[in-house]
């Protein structure tokens, strides 16, 4: 008789559960922001509001990337609360653009949390398990998926992976967004700053996650080259001016990665002065008439971050001046983000979205492009092109 020995990999193994809280004391957490008081009853961790005192957070000593969060919570009706995902504190005061109530600048003070929330608000609201961006850009998905109930425990699910976090609530599915400002933080429990009468609760208990690596930034692989007129000049530093003349009526350009994709999430820096350029992806043949792709504008006085399907269909969405003008950074850095999964796109510039397109029916593979329209004077450069490499 022969043993055979089957080694599995611990890679493959699937993700164990792991509790965050021990339902004896508070080791592995720390309280950042505000006079709020936390203890341990039984099991659960109370929540305890103070007069005056600004939001307040129980904060894990550790940061996560990758992970699914399940937690239990019920607190007083009247008292708005949420769990943070992700989140860090501002080393130095920090004035940041938030969109909650229009658009406007923020002024907020060192050690101030912030990152994602996860909404915990009462049944009558409806909110609970949207995703607020705290002390940032406000809120990134306000649902109403009316899984929630007042004076009850209430079961969180949480799930980040890349550059997407999905929300449930008593099994309802609440949020589902795309965005990846953050890739790592520490977990926080939100006491809200509350005017009374003092004192409110929210509880939380059994409180556990799987922890599944993180995921990263990594330079877009692979080489590019040149098609078409205009021209291509490229530093030692990886930054890429592309320059083109009107006047000499060459056939547009463009700088085409040697590398095909599918799903992925991609980002870079671009500085346009003047003319008109875009990123394809999902490119089909550029010399082939017919269905190009997929397109985001980019042009300095115009469609910030808009989405078109050029060759065939045109524009799928444009976006407002008022966003333009709010948003674009005429001398400086335009951070894009393109996310395609399937036929889901969401676009963001400088930290906001531009569009989206959650089924659309276009091409679901192909290579990326930096576009040289020779229709116009242009001066743009490109830099820092990387590729998220999820878990």
């Amino acid at each position: 008789m022969r043993l055979v020995l089957f080694v599995v990999s611990a890679a493959l193994l699937p993700a164990q559960w792991k509790p965050l809280f021990s339902g004896r004391d508070l080791a592995g957490w720390h309280q950042c922001n505000g006079t709020a008081t936390y203890r341990v009853e039984g099991a659960e961790i109370v929540g305890e509001t103070a007069a005056g005192s600004p939001n307040s957070f129980l904060c894990t000593d550790r940061e996560y990337g990758d992970f699914i969060l399940e937690f239990e919570t019920k607190n007083d009706p009247v008292l708005n609360s949420g769990v943070q995902i992700r989140s860090h504190q501002y080393a130095a005061e920090t004035e940041v653009m938030t969109v909650n109530r229009g658009v406007r600048r923020v002024k907020h003070p060192a050690g101030r949390v912030h990152g994602y929330q996860v909404e915990v608000a009462n049944e009558q609201g409806g909110a609970s398990g949207g995703i607020y961006d705290e002390a940032r850009r406000g809120w990134l998905h306000q649902t109403q998926c009316g899984g929630y109930k007042d004076n009850a425990w209430n079961t969180y699910r949480v799930e980040a992976r890349g550059d997407a976090i999905k929300t449930w609530v008593n099994g309802k599915a609440c949020a589902d967004v795309v965005d990846s400002m953050d890739l790592t933080g520490f977990i926080a429990l939100q006491v809200h700053a509350f005017k009374g009468p003092h004192p409110a609760t929210v509880r939380w208990r059994n409180v556990r996650i799987q922890d599944l690596g993180t995921s990263r930034w990594k330079p877009f692989p692979g080489g590019w080259s040149a098609t078409g007129g205009g021209k291509i000049a490229k530093a030692k530093d990886g930054t890429m001016r592309l320059t083109a003349e009107a006047a000499k009526k060459e056939s547009r350009g463009f700088y085409v990665s040697k590398r095909a994709l599918d799903d992925f999430t991609i980002r870079l820096k671009y500085k346009i002065t003047h003319g008109n350029s875009g990123v394809f992806y999902r490119m089909g043949d550029p010399d082939l008439r017919g269905e190009l792709g997929y397109e985001i504008e980019v042009d300095p006085s115009r469609d910030l971050g808009g989405l078109q399907a050029p060759g065939t269909r045109g524009w799928l969405q444009h976006t407002s001046d008022g966003m333009f003008r709010d948003h674009f950074r005429p001398d400086d850095w335009n951070v894009l983000t393109i996310s395609a999964h399937g036929r889901r796109h969401t676009i963001h510039v400088n930290g906001v979205k531009t569009a989206e397109a959650t089924d659309d029916p276009g091409r679901l593979n192909g290579k990326v492009a930096l576009q040289l329209n020779t229709r116009y004077d242009l001066d743009v450069t490109y830099k820092d092109i990387e590729i998220l490499e999820s878990k």
